[in-house]
């Protein structure tokens, strides 16, 4: 299973239609994780063209976002790998044991905001951040995530640069 994994594509002020580098990506992938701060519910039906989309609020989401059927956090099974969503992971110092804590039973957490991408692991958990495609910050380039799933295994983590 391929996941491509995105957060803080912050439309419409960022994301006005799915950048092209974005694009190849979605259409490899089997399933797409946005971590939050879409800003807008229309960019996850552009995604669901796509994949199937699972998504995480963000603090710069609306009411829209959430009707859409995004909640503040998410738990899945993606073909066995037990993975924990949610957008703001808090400040950097104790972020594994804190998400370990918030998802115990989580073999991965994906999270957002701060369009930092992070790819770290300890104590049995890996957590992931992609960045963001559109707002890269402080950042060289704009990012997104490839994950690899097979047979509950996390096989292979990259972030990759769109811009």
């Amino acid at each position: 299973m391929l996941v491509a994994v995105l957060a803080d594509t912050h439309a419409p002020r960022r994301w006005k239609s799915c950048p092209p580098r974005v694009a190849e990506h979605l259409r490899e992938a089997d399933v797409i994780l946005h971590a939050g701060d879409v800003c807008t519910a229309g960019v996850l039906d552009e995604m669901a063209e796509y994949a199937p989309v699972h998504a995480v609020l963000g603090n710069n989401d609306g009411p829209d976002v959430a009707a859409w059927g995004a909640p503040e956090t998410l738990e899945l099974d993606l073909c066995g790998l037990r993975v924990g969503m949610i957008h703001d992971s808090g400040k950097a110092d104790g972020r594994l044991a804190r998400m370990r804590r918030r998802f115990p039973d989580a073999d991965l957490v994906v999270f957002g905001h701060s369009h930092i991408p992070m790819d770290r692991a300890g104590d049995g958990l890996r957590i992931f951040n992609p960045g963001s495609p559109t707002d890269r910050r402080r950042q060289p380039h704009g990012t997104i995530g490839l994950l690899r799933i097979e047979n509950g295994e996390l096989t292979e983590a990259r972030i990759v640069a769109v811009t």
